[in-house]
């Protein structure tokens, strides 16, 4: 009877990682672990076969580049063939540190430039790849996943601009809200979660940690990580507490309305360690708010 389950080392088509500028060094290193892994590996068809053709070599990495123009707009090239590849497009939009030159002026790279450096890209594939992946940590546009109002449903119309241009499968690692794959509902959507590698550092780092409801408890600084508190503290089998931002809904103050008081409930934080789990850092004036409430 066939074995089915040699059917899972064959690959969809020679392996290239496409890492843009804003992510080059992290390519880097994803290469080298591959470049390794794969001399390693066992694998029970001959390497030599027709299907394993380029399983091995030097380096997976592809080069492009997006350069600008003086106006400041840009256009995608590749460095070389991409052809029949497995393609993983790597980038990081809110990488700040590149600039562009626009009329003379120096300016840092948005997360909206680097989206369209990747569609760039993308658009330079021109349909040649077996297929495209696009490996995203930090998903763009993700804190615009639902609609108040008159507002632009942005992640979601990300996600379908992708997926028109023939993007099969994206990669992200712990989404603002990964229910937006319903945008995506017959397209590839992977969001890993760092929680084993969170519990990991934070034992590693902090021996003297006692794993117990008196003497730790789990902070969400609101209500959207509520959800994530609870699965720490359910894991540590210990409580959970909540601040919840009061606002000013009459006033808008750079774009969202400003918060009045963090009012807390929960049990009483005296005497214990505590950790405050939220969804994601910004300004991180809600974290420090916390923390001095917290420390009342």
């Amino acid at each position: 009877m066939p074995d089915a389950s040699k059917l899972s080392t064959i690959p969809v088509g020679q392996l290239g990682i496409l890492p843009l500028e804003s992510s080059y060094s992290l390519g880097q290193k994803v290469d080298r672990y591959l470049v390794k892994w794969r001399k390693e590996r066992l694998i029970k068809e001959p390497k030599e076969s027709i299907i394993f053709d380029g399983y091995e070599q030097d380096t997976f990495i592809l080069n492009s580049a997006c350069p600008r123009f003086a106006s400041g707009e840009a256009k995608g090239t590749l460095k070389g063939s991409v052809r029949g590849k497995d393609i993983f497009l790597m980038v990081d939009v809110g990488n700040y540190s590149i600039e562009y030159t626009q009329s003379g002026i120096k300016k840092p790279m948005s997360p909206d430039d680097h989206f369209q450096d990747l569609k760039r890209i993308i658009a330079a594939i021109g349909g040649k790849g077996r297929r495209i992946n696009v490996i995203m940590p930090f998903l763009y546009e993700s804190r615009q996943h639902k609609r108040t109002s008159r507002e632009s449903l942005d992640c979601a119309l990300a996600l379908q601009e992708l997926v028109g241009m023939g993007v099969e499968n994206i990669i992200t690692f712990d989404a603002h809200d990964p229910r937006v794959q319903n945008a995506i509902p017959l397209s590839g959507f992977e969001n890993v979660m760092p929680t084993y590698q969170f519990i990991k550092c934070l034992l590693k780092t902090t021996p003297d940690l006692e794993l117990d409801s008196d003497h730790l408890m789990i902070i969400s600084p609101d209500e959207g990580a509520m959800h994530r508190a609870i699965y720490f503290a359910n894991h540590f089998g210990v409580d959970v507490g909540m601040f919840y931002k009061r606002r000013d809904y009459t006033k808008v103050v750079n774009g969202k309305n400003p918060i009045v008081a963090h009012e807390f409930l929960g049990d009483d934080v005296a005497g214990k360690d505590v950790i405050i789990v939220d969804d994601m850092i910004a300004s991180g004036e809600s974290m420090l708010d916390v923390a001095k409430e917290l420390k009342k």
